[in-house]
């Protein structure tokens, strides 16, 4: 018979060999080369452990101005599928323009209309004359219809694929129905179209029922398809990949790991524009419960029960937005908390349709005083409310996501063992006036390296976008470049939202 202290003690020389043989296994775990790029703190990419009070979390945008109403009679209150992108000294939008009924029944053929801004902020609505509407090509209607059938969703993007052939310097995916499929359309000035692959869908099989995307994605070299399915009755994301923007591969299920299963009805995945090799979405979750007193408690109940009439998740489901990462373009990271809440106001934001993020951010000024540039986010409001509908701006930070965060009480986060080069390390980071942030430089093993422990780092407080790490007044990195290091960082009321490696502030300029 075994005794029982034969047994702890068997048990604990287990326990010590299969920590042994964890240690040693991340021990083996390859550093990660990040160069010089930008690396957000959007998931736990980075993130080897945190200790305290540390934790990763989500930031939310602040809702700002109305950016555009859709109120010209070829628009309507079912204005949506939005795509804004910067192209040079202009800013493009395009979004489905219709006008349904509360009672049911279209008033008029789903067109695709078009707007631009000098700035992101300010939007005027073109007169195109490329489509005639009651009697009169004086609108801003930039396509009428899908190889002869009515158009569903459109989304343009500016092709950066270096090879991309004269007269497509723009591509867009957009789903007809004569017949059912997704086609492809080339432009070279964003604003005539051409369908590709002599007018036949280069995508079939699949509902499409949504915002469909496609871009080209540098980090790959392939273009990337991201779609709507169905999978159990649920509406979920499949993506895809192209090496000519017209064969492409078997589509496959996005993957969430940890999170829960939820109706996903659009999916904005595109690489962040300072960071390409991180893929950021805004799907928006649909939510159903059914006639419960909370839901007719929500705004405009005579709207909901009007619009129930043609069919009843129009008047019980509302709609909100999420944020998702990705670094290989299938596996995200999806944060179970809204991203936007409808929030406490009024009829204009918790309808089936509200709360749906354009594909996707801008870069734009900002208009508090001397504040450096900042993000703009745009979502849709009013929708199936009346006789039109509105896009309404948001603003947050510049990489301003998510972040490791941590109290004034304090907490520690440890990352990865990392190889870098350049010279200075550079965060983009905010803390209260008492708040502070110090970096210690770790070698693999989790040493201080001589020179860079954490008592001899200057503490960082303030607000910025970038701002170099010193030690005792010296932000020479240099002579750890390649080597595989550690990064300790000791905060207290204190956000760090990104990090990057440099260059001299001399070469550099």
């Amino acid at each position: 018979m075994v005794s029982r202290h034969n047994t702890h003690r068997c048990i604990g020389v287990f326990l010590s060999s299969l920590l042994v043989l964890v240690t040693d296994a991340f021990a083996d775990e390859p550093p990660v080369d990040i160069g010089r790029r930008l690396e957000l703190f959007v998931d736990t990419y980075l993130i080897d452990g945190m200790q305290g009070a540390a934790e990763l979390r989500l930031h939310h945008p602040v809702r700002r101005e109305v950016a555009i109403v859709h109120d010209a009679p070829w628009e309507g209150n079912g204005g949506g599928y939005h795509t804004v992108f910067q192209d040079d000294e202009v800013y493009r939008m395009y979004y489905h323009a219709w006008q349904t009924p509360l009672s049911g029944g279209q008033t008029h053929p789903l067109y695709i209309a078009y707007a631009e801004s000098p700035d992101g902020i300010h939007w005027v609505k073109p007169n195109l004359g490329l489509v005639e509407f009651n009697g009169t090509r004086a609108n801003n209607i930039v396509l009428a219809e899908i190889n002869g059938g009515e158009c569903h969703d459109f989304a343009p993007f500016k092709d950066t694929n270096p090879g991309v052939a004269p007269g497509e310097e723009y591509k867009a995916i957009g789903l007809g129905r004569n017949p059912h499929g997704l086609y492809a359309f080339k432009s070279s000035d964003a604003i005539h179209w051409t369908l590709c692959n002599g007018s036949a869908p280069v995508m079939t099989g699949h509902p499409f029922d949504t915002q469909n995307i496609t871009f080209w994605d540098p980090t790959i070299g392939k273009y990337r398809a991201y779609i709507r399915d169905f999978e159990n009755g649920c509406r979920g994301i499949m993506t895809a990949t192209s090496d000519d923007y017209l064969h492409w591969s078997e589509r496959e299920w996005l993957e969430f790991p940890d999170a829960p299963t939820e109706q996903l009805y659009t999916n904005q995945v595109k690489p962040y524009y300072r960071a390409a090799h991180i893929l950021i979405g805004f799907p928006s979750r649909y939510v159903d419960r059914g006639w419960t007193p909370a839901t007719r408690a929500l705004p405009s109940l005579d709207l909901r029960e009007e619009r129930a009439r043609t069919s009843e998740r129009y008047g019980t489901a509302v709609t909100d937005a999420l944020f998702m990462t990705s670094r290989d373009g299938r596996t995200f990271h999806r944060w179970d908390e809204a991203f936007i809440r409808p929030g406490l106001r009024t009829r204009h934001n918790w309808a089936y349709g509200d709360n749906y993020i354009a594909w996707h951010v801008v870069e734009t000024a900002s208009a508090d005083d001397d504040s450096p540039r900042e993000l703009s986010l745009y979502a849709t409001e009013s929708y199936f409310t009346g006789d039109s509908s509105r896009l309404r701006r948001y603003t947050m930070r510049i990489d301003g996501f998510a972040s490791v965060f941590a109290p004034l009480g304090g907490g520690e986060m440890t990352t990865k063992p990392l190889i870098f080069s350049g010279d200075r390390l550079t965060l983009n980071f905010s803390t209260s006036a008492g708040g502070g942030i110090r970096v210690e430089i770790q070698d693999a093993a989790g040493n201080p390296v001589p020179g860079y422990a954490l008592d001899a780092c200057d503490e960082i407080f303030g607000d910025a976008l970038e701002c170099a790490v010193q030690w005792r007044g010296n932000a020479d990195i240099a002579p750890l470049a390649g080597q595989p290091v550690r990064l300790r960082f000791a905060l207290k009321d204190a956000d760090v939202f990104a990090l990057r490696f440099a260059g001299s502030i001399t070469s550099e300029k």
